[in-house]
């Protein structure tokens, strides 16, 4: 299963900043691209749909530290 997720960031700095963090990153591979004028950072990434999702809390943990959150 293919699994899509937005992240929102004060600024665009810290967007591609973000973006940039998951080009090598080691947990998941991951596609990635900016959106809303490079605020928003979309990921893509296969999820096997078995037990707890790893890769989205880690995703979720590396955003908050970069001051983003999840978007609808």
């Amino acid at each position: 299963m293919t699994n899509d997720i937005c992240y929102r960031f004060p600024n665009t700095q810290i967007a591609s900043r973000f973006l940039h963090g998951l080009k090598h990153w080691p947990v998941a591979d991951v596609a990635t691209r900016l959106l809303d004028g490079g605020l928003v950072v979309q990921v893509r990434y296969q999820f096997d749909d078995q037990g707890f999702d790893y890769t989205l809390a880690e995703l979720d943990e590396l955003a908050a530290k970069h001051g983003g959150s999840e978007t609808s």
